[in-house]
């Protein structure tokens, strides 16, 4: 039973490093590709309405308004929607910028709903209700996009063929206002490149399903019409939408070339937040979708592609799976367990799947130094630093992950936005709880540090040292997630 468990939980887990690869290989054939031409600007520019959902965003809201305010698009064409479903005094914020801009002649309006149905999803759909636009750009409160972002973004719209699918949504990369800040921003800019350098990119090259991101994108209003609208039955509607969306064939374009700058969460309880919400939210979308992928009429990749889109949040329950099954490994030579010798040998390639995703991450973290400055040192730490953080989020991201499958509701939790731009700024005094300071699950993290450390230490006593780099991976891992749990509860 061990090593079948085992066994199944390293199929997971090398099945996902190879498909990783897979879109690794077709990413850099798309940055091989010569660039096409930018696509000319429409004779008219449609209706173009910006969404700035928001729920307390005391300490970036007017930022957001004063940057989408400065937006470059014809005045005619563009309004503003400020979906506030805030309760404290954003709600003061957000109604003396709206007044401010509306007196210079913007449209700009300031939207209040009696109830917080839906969450973010509810207030999306109800802005609809009250507008004409034609396309629908979405920022979050902590994004701060470029003032040429919608001219930049729109005449993609417009690429589409006489007989061709129309173009639903534009996305374009998220940057880092904050990556400088700590180790706990360095090592999210880290993953969040690879996603956006890397596997939009090869999903796009390979003709397979993306997904909006949330904000930072530009949807046509008659796709989220057709797709039947925002819902809130799972805690990600734009992964939701995106794939009821293009099982009904809407093509999304994604553009790497294209940065909009947001912030970071700076705390590990902010962090926790957002993970808990992109993974049972994911695990959500792939109970609700992934029967209909497998029988809709596309190719056998790209519902392999969408099955991994759909469950790669999965992977946390086979890192815990295989971790706490790894410290009796260690013992089982020493006990003379002949039959539960060949888990032992199994978890040497628990390694090979690191190779896979070397090349992954390497190919984002080249692409993210030709948008910097200068190139920045230090990829192998970086790496095993994300991996190891990474791994001691497994525990945290896998009740995740099952509360989502199993379908268990929980309530919509925004990920607090403190208006921290590189080094500058604190969290203390700005923090927004989400959370209980220190949850029974924290202190059964710290409980698996532990429990790792006593892995290596039997390793080194009985000279075994096969599983020696996983643990040492874990140990690292849950330390980290353990000590940021205990300093920001402080």
């Amino acid at each position: 039973m061990l090593v079948t468990l085992y066994g199944l939980c390293l199929l997971l887990l090398l099945g996902f490093s190879l498909t990783q690869w897979q879109l690794t290989r077709l990413a850099r054939r798309a940055y091989a590709a010569p660039a096409g031409p930018e696509p000319v600007p429409p004779l008219e520019w449609p209706r173009l309405t910006v969404q700035l959902p928001l729920y307390n965003e005391q300490y970036v809201v007017e930022r957001l308004i004063d940057t989408c305010a400065a937006l470059d698009y014809p005045a005619h064409r563009l309004h503003l929607q400020i979906l506030d479903d805030s309760t404290d005094e954003t709600v003061t914020l957000a109604a003396a910028r709206v007044a401010h801009y509306r007196a210079r002649g913007l449209r700009i309006d300031h939207v209040r709903r009696p109830v917080r149905t839906g969450f973010k999803a509810g207030a999306l759909a109800h802005g609809l209700t009250l507008t004409d636009g034609e396309l629908i750009a979405i920022f979050d409160a902590d994004f701060v996009p470029e003032p040429d972002f919608l001219r930049r973004v729109v005449p993609h719209f417009f690429l589409d063929t006489p007989h061709g699918p129309q173009t639903g949504v534009v996305q374009t990369r998220w940057g880092h206002l904050n990556e400088e800040f700590s180790l706990l921003t360095t090592l999210q800019a880290f993953g969040l490149n690879a996603h956006f350098y890397v596997e939009q990119v090869g999903r796009q090259r390979g003709g397979h399903f993306i997904n909006f991101n949330g904000t930072g994108g530009i949807w046509r209003r008659t796709c989220i019409e057709d797709a039947g609208g925002w819902s809130a039955d799972t805690l990600t509607e734009d992964l939701d939408l995106s794939y009821r969306a293009q099982l009904r064939d809407w093509q999304f374009r994604y553009l790497p070339q294209v940065a909009a700058p947001a912030e970071l969460p700076a705390t590990m309880d902010a962090l926790k937040s957002q993970q808990f919400r992109w993974t049972k939210g994911a695990a959500e979308t792939a109970r609700k979708h992934l029967g209909q992928v497998w029988r809709a009429g596309q190719p056998l990749s790209t519902r392999l592609h969408a099955t991994f889109h759909l469950l790669n949040s999965s992977v946390f329950v086979a890192i815990l799976l295989m971790a706490v099954l790894s410290v009796p490994l260690v013992f089982v030579r020493a006990l003379g367990a002949q039959e539960l010798r060949p888990a032992f040998f199994l978890a040497a390639f628990f390694l090979l799947a690191l190779v896979p995703l070397t090349f992954y991450f390497h190919t984002a973290w080249q692409q993210a130094a030709r948008h910097r400055r200068a190139p920045r040192p230090g990829f192998l730490g970086q790496l095993l630093l994300f991996l190891a953080f990474s791994m001691g989020l497994s525990l945290h991201n896998s009740r995740a992950v099952v509360m989502g499958l199993l379908g268990q509701k929980t309530a919509f939790i925004r990920t607090p936005k403190l208006g921290l731009i590189r080094r500058q700024g604190a969290w203390r005094g700005r923090q927004y709880r989400t959370s209980r300071l220190l949850s029974g699950l924290t202190w059964l993290e710290g409980l698996l540090t532990a429990y790792f450390l006593f892995g290596i230490g039997a390793g080194l006593y009985l000279h075994e040292y096969g599983l020696l780099p996983t643990h040492l991976l874990l140990a690292t891992g849950y330390g980290l997630v353990f000590y940021y749990s205990l300093r920001h509860a402080a």
